[in-house]
């Protein structure tokens, strides 16, 4: 799966072990610590929040993502990481109109998006037919 700077890895979470756990922890400090200097430093961020959600801290990744959107709104991949952040954390309506924005800005990794475990919640939501309804139309003009 690729890096944060293109979808989040957490769906592929697994169990990390102490010493994973103590890696990410230093490097996790590190970061905000970068970020804290640099509060625009967008690679920085991207990597922080993969990393918070690799450690399961989704409501501190889930706010790197919202300041992603703001820095980067024209990003079809900031409104996916931002749209799994949102189901990550429950917040069901957010996800799916991040979501919606993320097709809208040109997000097309379709096969991912239907398997991805981040947005598990979401495809149980209501709002996820009108996604899969977006989904179906750009896929025939695609033809």
């Amino acid at each position: 799966m690729p890096v944060k700077s293109s979808l989040k890895s957490g769906g592929c979470r697994r169990k990390l072990s102490r010493r994973q756990q103590k890696d990410l922890d230093i490097q996790i400090s590190f970061l905000e610590g970068v970020v804290g200097r640099d509060p625009a430093f967008v690679d920085a961020l991207q990597i922080l929040g993969d990393d918070y959600t690799s450690r399961g801290r989704f409501v501190a990744g889930l706010k790197v993502d919202q300041r992603l959107a703001q820095l980067r709104p024209d990003e079809p991949i900031t409104h996916y990481n931002l749209a799994c952040s949102y189901s990550l954390t429950g917040k069901l309506s957010p996800a799916a109109a991040a979501l919606q924005k993320a097709i809208a800005l040109g997000y097309r990794d379709f096969a991912w998006l239907s398997r991805d475990p981040d947005l598990k919640r979401l495809r149980n939501h209501p709002s996820y037919e009108a996604i899969q309804a977006q989904v179906r139309k750009l896929k025939v003009k695609a033809r």
